[in-house]
């Protein structure tokens, strides 16, 4: 008999759950015929901005374009360099190259976010912004990012991607910073059926900005301003995002519930945990940790039918597409360390306490022999 099978995440479980009420919402945009444009983009921009506490809100067709429009709204220009973590997936770093800026990498803490003691020694009378990513769904120490930032006159773009409803003293992710960044690809806790993203900002220019570089720039059907992207969301994915915002409270409450008995399980191991301090508050987007046995404990979670992934086994500095930016091996020991010891686990709100259960169990089988 086939062992059940644990997947990293279950897109599946999620549409039968929510087939019968997304089909009605997407007939009616099929039906309708507006597919660039319309209402649902203008609701769930509003809904986003109650969301993030912010003042303005523009919806994006990836988390990248999100990342580029932003840079381009804050006037980084070609040369301008962006201080920024070498342990993100790779559309930071991308965004910052497409627009022409030099990424500079700051080393990480244990917990995977950017040091800001790192930071403050890599600005240059080059230095534009600072771009702290909220990886796992963990925010970065942003009171120190954005005092150095006000000391050096930069603008701070958040990397949101990984951290929609994530908190730092009782603030949310995106509100902090000029800009925040977010992603909606289906492996996010807020999730639409294909790519998506947006901005929120509470600067206003940097808004019309975005709002206008979205769609080519164009003022009316006949007038272009200046020359912009195609990064518009399309209207079926903002329909989907509607419905599925509603659902965000109770994905993250699911996902906390279910990373704190991980830790609960597995506190008494010399496995690294994801941990918060007191003002801090975690999404898990993902759920890592660190062990030099990583490897052993990928393996027989496999045989046991467990999926797991790794974010991410090459840092960014080694990536073959960086060789141009000059970095090596041993320019950045805490995230090539950790990129040979991170795991990540599945966390998603479909898990049972009995598949955590099996899971920790398997993994103390390992740290502890």
């Amino acid at each position: 008999m086939s062992q059940k099978k644990i997947p990293y995440i279950n897109l599946s479980i999620q549409w039968q759950e929510e087939k019968d009420a997304l089909l009605p919402i997407i007939e009616e945009v099929m039906s309708n015929g507006q597919y660039v444009g319309g209402k649902h983009i203008e609701r769930f921009e509003q809904s986003v901005k109650n969301l993030c506490a912010t003042k303005y809100c523009v919806a994006l067709n990836s988390g990248t374009d999100a990342l580029v429009c932003a840079l381009v709204a804050c006037d980084i220009k070609r040369g301008d360099e962006v201080i920024t973590p070498p342990n993100s997936f790779i559309a930071s770093t991308a965004a910052i190259v497409h627009i022409g800026g030099q990424p500079v990498f700051a080393d990480v803490l244990p917990d995977q976010t950017i040091d800001p003691k790192k930071i403050e020694t890599l600005i240059t009378s080059k230095t534009k912004a600072i771009m702290p990513v909220h990886l796992t769904g963990k925010m970065c120490q942003m009171d120190k990012i954005l005092s150095i930032a006000e000391k050096y006159g930069l603008s701070v773009i958040e990397d949101c991607a990984q951290a929609i409803g994530s908190m730092y003293n009782g603030k949310l992710s995106g509100s902090l910073g000029k800009v925040g960044c977010f992603s909606t690809h289906p492996l996010k806790n807020l999730n639409a059926c294909g790519d998506g993203g947006f901005i929120v900002t509470n600067d206003k220019k940097i808004a019309e900005k975005i709002k206008s570089i979205r769609n080519h720039g164009i003022i009316d059907r006949n007038v272009i301003e200046e020359f912009g992207y195609v990064s518009r969301m399309d209207n079926l994915q903002a329909a989907i995002l509607n419905y599925r915002i509603k659902k965000l409270p109770k994905v993250i409450k699911q996902r906390r519930a279910n990373a704190h008995y991980y830790c609960s399980l597995l506190k008494d191991t010399n496995i690294l945990l994801p941990f918060e301090e007191s003002n801090q508050f975690s999404t898990f987007h993902t759920f890592v940790i660190q062990s030099n046995k990583r490897n052993e404990i990928i393996e027989l979670l496999k045989k046991n039918n467990i999926e797991t992934a790794i974010h991410y086994p090459i840092p960014i500095h080694l990536q073959p597409a960086s060789k141009s930016l000059g970095y090596k091996l041993g320019d950045f020991p805490v995230t090539e360390e950790q990129s040979r010891n991170i795991l990540t686990l599945p966390v998603h709100q479909y898990l049972t306490k009995s598949d955590i259960k099996k899971i920790s169990e398997i993994v103390k089988s390992v740290v502890l022999k």
